[in-house]
């Protein structure tokens, strides 16, 4: 199938999703609904700019969109994420994504000789976002979110600038490939060193916020023990923070057999076999998009994962119908399976 029909595909199925999210923000104002409706529109411009490119030829606004677009997707479906799990800890890890983002940019920003100082300030306001938000997770402050929303609203503003008004590197007319890893080839030096903290902590966010909500919301065998209760002794909350990755892993592991019995009877949380999905849907297109033959494939494998995950979670879609009108293609769905923390 010729890539610019895969493309334009994806973008209508994204395109959908993104209206279908913001109707069921419009109805039950969750911040998380809003967000991923961003996320989704963001994919399916990406994924438009792509299906004109192939058709009609590429040029420097389709590039710089595409680009733009494709690096903000996964910072936006991982902030909505986050707002997701805002009463959870998650916060910890998203912190730390920001700052190994932030890292990430300056160690490769190095390769990159006219970035000038774009690698030292993307470390600096990175690192003061991490501890804002690892610090109002710590005293249980469920906005969290929020200091994070302001993170990726400055970073995507940031790049959309750098990207729209800088040079590009070569004449895209002549790029042989058109994958995402082959287009930061065409953009200049500061926009690729901010995109870094865009995809990585996002698409990671989207990845482990996943796992995350699984882990919290199946049925669970404690196989370790930790807490991250701020009322503990320094030492001891340190400790277990350390200890809280390695904690969750196992008791993830150790509860799947019982998870599955669950899956199978019908009565889990539907997060869990939500999350599922929206986890493959994040993972497949991390590993595809460099590759030219399953780029595009990879792209909208994703966005049906995704779809189908958020279409699953009761909490994303209490009902199911056409979006803005009272035509119900499902009836509205309660969850009746309690959680186990």
């Amino acid at each position: 199938m010729p890539a610019a029909l895969i493309a334009g595909l994806t973008s209508v199925l994204a395109l959908v999703f993104a209206v279908a999210l913001l109707d069921q923000w419009r109805e039950r104002r969750h911040a998380f609904q809003l967000i991923w409706a961003i996320g989704m529109l963001l994919y399916g411009l990406g994924a438009g700019f792509e299906a004109i490119g192939e058709t009609m030829g590429w040029n420097g606004g389709l590039v710089r969109g595409w680009f733009v677009t494709g690096v903000a997707t996964p910072a936006w479906l991982g902030l909505g994420t986050a707002f997701l799990l805002n009463r959870t800890r998650f916060g910890y890890t998203y912190g730390a994504l920001i700052a190994f983002g932030a890292l990430l940019a300056l160690a490769v920003g190095r390769r990159y000789p006219e970035a000038g100082t774009v690698p030292l300030i993307v470390l600096i306001v990175g690192l003061v976002f991490a501890l804002a938000i690892m610090l109002e997770t710590y005293f249980q402050n469920e906005r969290w979110p929020t200091i994070a929303a302001a993170a990726i609203v400055a970073a995507t503003l940031g790049e959309l600038v750098i990207a729209g008004m800088l040079p590009l590197k070569a004449d895209p007319t002549t790029a042989a490939s058109h994958t995402l890893a082959a287009t930061a080839s065409l953009m200049p030096d500061p926009a690729r060193v901010l995109a870094l903290p865009l995809t990585v902590p996002g698409g990671l966010a989207l990845l482990l916020g996943a796992i995350f909500s699984i882990y919290v919301f199946m049925p669970k065998k404690r196989v370790l023990a930790y807490s991250l209760d701020p009322g503990q002794k320094g030492d001891e909350f340190l400790f277990n923070l350390l200890i809280a990755p390695v904690a969750i892993l196992v008791n993830l592991v150790a509860s799947l057999p019982g998870a599955a019995r669950a899956l199978l009877r019908g009565d889990i949380h539907s997060r869990v076999p939500a999350t599922i999905l929206i986890a493959i849907g994040a993972f497949i297109p991390t590993f595809t998009d460099s590759v030219d033959q399953w780029a595009s494939a990879g792209r909208f494998l994703g966005v049906v994962f995704l779809f189908a995950g958020f279409l699953v979670s009761i909490e994303a879609f209490q009902e199911i119908r056409i979006p803005f009108t009272s035509i119900r293609l499902a009836t509205a769905r309660h969850e009746r399976v309690p959680v186990e923390r």
